[in-house]
């Protein structure tokens, strides 16, 4: 096999003349040159040098070697300044994965900070919901996925009577709701960077007999509300609550587009729950917002955090962003 080292002496030898110019130039005695280049003579298995009176020069095989060796370790040494340069944070690229509203709250001023102090490191970013970005974190499609949970989910939702639907259809559907639900939250082959508990908040119409309470409001006390409600994990999550204060909410709206969800409050058309981030980066113009407590008395809240493979959190790009966006949640 021929080693890096080897093709260095190559070069030296052929550059100083001998083999003792050679020692020097490496900082090395002339003995170790003398080996390695017998030890390089026989992993090509010809002769590389020729002496001719005081000196030596290349054999034919020599040159030949030489010729590639320069591109070889000219290569070398520029992987390794990219290498370097990756470590030392002048250079880098960390794609992130992100669900929206962690892009429109969290990610920016992460990232801001991040190009503050290394401006060399290149972040891309790309929207997915869990449990697509976990599977695009696991297929090598990004370094982090910003993803969420609900700690209060089981899985497992048990449905009181309804008059909505028959039976059948209604536990049908809590089903399929349950396994969206849960889908993407096995975590335990990744590396979790917790960010923050987001509180759910409750959607009234302005004109709500409860929007002015001024406190908590429990979720049996909408029982009887037409609701809207989010994308298919945050549905699930919602038909969980409900069935655990004892009803089966009336979802007669369901959009992941928050404006919209405001929209369809402010004119009165049902109520709705929130994540707290979702309505920084949206004006709830003509609804009241209210703290909801769960069956158990709790606070409703989701779980955000950053994923990466465990491999990709050594990397120094990454560790840095995972470290940003941690400052960024602690921040709000």
């Amino acid at each position: 096999m021929i080693e890096a080292r080897h093709l260095r002496v190559l070069r030296a030898v052929a550059r100083t003349g001998s083999f003792s110019a050679a020692a020097r130039e490496l900082g090395c005695t002339q003995p170790a040159i003398s080996q390695q280049m017998k030890a390089l003579e026989k992993s090509v298995d010809t002769p590389l040098v020729v002496r001719s009176g005081r000196g030596m020069q290349l054999s034919e095989a020599g040159r030949v070697l030489l010729k590639h060796a320069t591109g070889i370790l000219a290569g070398l040494s520029a992987a390794e300044e990219e290498v370097a340069a990756i470590a030392g944070l002048r250079a880098g690229r960390v794609r992130l994965v992100s669900f929206p509203t962690a892009s429109s709250t969290l990610v920016p001023p992460a990232v801001a900070r991040l190009r503050d102090g290394h401006p060399g490191v290149r972040v891309s970013l790309v929207e997915a919901e869990p449990p697509e970005s976990l599977a695009m974190l696991r297929g090598g499609e990004c370094e982090i996925a910003l993803a969420f949970r609900y700690p209060q989910s089981d899985g497992a939702v048990v449905l009181p009577p309804s008059a909505h639907g028959t039976p059948r259809e209604a536990r049908a559907e809590a089903n399929l709701e349950a396994q969206q639900l849960t889908a993407g939250t096995d975590w335990s082959d990744l590396v979790v960077t917790p960010l923050l508990d987001d509180p759910l908040v409750g959607l009234l119409p302005a004109a709500h007999p409860l929007a002015g309470r001024g406190g908590p409001v429990e979720l049996a006390e909408l029982a009887g509300e037409q609701w809207i409600a989010g994308c298919p994990q945050c549905r699930g999550h919602l038909v969980e609550l409900c069935a655990g204060a004892g009803f089966e909410p009336r979802i007669d709206f369901a959009t992941d587009d928050y404006p919209a969800v405001v929209g369809l409050v402010a004119a009165g058309l049902g109520v709705a729950v929130l994540p707290r981030l979702a309505l920084q980066s949206v004006r709830p113009d003509g609804v009241s917002t209210v703290p909801v407590r769960t069956a158990s008395g709790a606070p409703a809240v989701r779980q955000v955090v950053a994923l990466t493979l465990p491999d990709l959190a050594e990397v120094p790009a990454v560790a840095l962003m995972l470290e940003r966006l941690a400052g960024a949640a602690a921040a709000r």
